[in-house]
């Protein structure tokens, strides 16, 4: 009789575990069905983003509540617009040496996309005002390790510090995850956040890198001569025009804006927030604008650091002129100081 007792509770007790084990799927079929049922300009689809824990995407969502207040304390540039901008543009057509312009980079497993918003749009910004001349990354490495006054790492941070500490400190170079490529490539894996494929699954809470100001072994160049600086900062106008000359004539900028549970979803065609909670502010990199062919509906531009296997080859399409989830109220751009 004992026996059986014993059997019976354990039976219980390994029944209990296994609920308590498995939490609640946050993003589902469902969801996806009801979003796609719902609107007609975007396509949802299933995600690598089922698997994550809610915790663990709202780390990803790396722009502090606090920026959107610091923003507009930011000086301000302001354009005689263009009487000619084009209905269509794309950074990546318009300086095709600058090759940059077309990656998408990954933040693995950490709230970082403050600071690759802010070193894509860097990096851009040299090849464009160098006509081609200076080709390479600025180190998002160097700005999440290093830069304290940008805010808590993958915890989380500010654009506009991140532009200041170029201006102020400077940025080393810097590449992907492994790829050997300038003084200090990004140290945090690359991870699969859309699809199965050859990285290794995307969830876990990775630590902030620690600062070291020290090259790879296999970069020729000392610390301290790598550095490379901004020469202003400001922010742009939330006015699509104004937005749209900043782009036609500096190049791409870093914005931010509010994700919600449906954009984890995100394929193709115009974004629009139909349905999910709000999970933070989240930073990326906006490139261009247009029309939509199929819905009419304009857009920007943007891409994400998510990688490639994420959205529309790492890239994905905002409605634009509305102020869409806040994408235009929190830009922030610089001009760099060519060496």
């Amino acid at each position: 009789m004992l026996v059986r007792i014993c059997l019976a509770v354990c039976l219980a007790l390994v029944v209990v575990n296994a609920r308590v084990a498995k939490p609640k799927q946050f993003l589902t079929d469902q969801f996806v069905n009801e979003i796609n049922s719902a609107q007609s300009t975007w396509t949802a689809g299933s995600t690598k983003f089922m698997s994550w824990s809610q915790k663990s995407i709202k780390r990803l969502m790396g722009v502090r509540p606090e920026y959107f207040e610091q923003h507009k304390l930011i000086t301000r540039i302001h354009h005689e617009v263009p009487t000619d901008l084009p209905e269509q543009f794309d950074a990546r057509d318009q300086w095709t040496n600058c090759p940059t312009i077309k990656e998408v980079r990954d933040q693995g497993s950490c709230g970082s996309c403050w600071a690759f918003g802010a070193v894509e749009a860097m990096s851009d910004r040299i090849c464009i005002a160098s006509n081609g001349a200076q080709n390479f990354h600025i180190s998002a490495e160097d700005l999440v390790a290093c830069c304290s006054e940008c805010g808590f790492g993958c915890e989380g941070g500010f654009p506009q510090s991140a532009w200041s500490y170029f201006k102020t400190t400077g940025l080393v170079t810097g590449g992907n995850y492994n790829s050997k490529q300038g003084c200090e490539p990004y140290t945090l894996p690359s991870c699969d956040h859309h699809v199965n494929g050859t990285r290794q699954p995307c969830g876990g809470e990775l630590p902030t890198p620690k600062c070291t100001k020290k090259c790879i072994d296999e970069y020729p160049t000392p610390f301290a001569k790598d550095k490379h600086h901004g020469a202003t900062v400001y922010a742009v106008d939330s006015n699509q025009e104004q937005i749209k000359a900043e782009l036609f004539k500096n190049g791409p900028v870093e914005a931010a804006f509010s994700v919600y549970a449906d954009f984890l979803t995100y394929k193709t065609g115009v974004y629009k927030h139909t349905s999910g909670q709000m999970l933070g502010g989240h930073a990326v990199k906006i490139l261009g604008w247009g029309v939509d062919e199929s819905s009419s509906a304009p857009y920007w531009l943007v891409a994400n650091s998510w990688n490639e296997d994420w959205g529309d080859k790492g890239f994905f399409k905002i409605s634009r002129g509305n102020n869409e989830c806040g994408i235009e109220d929190g830009i922030v751009a610089g001009a760099p100081k060519l060496s």
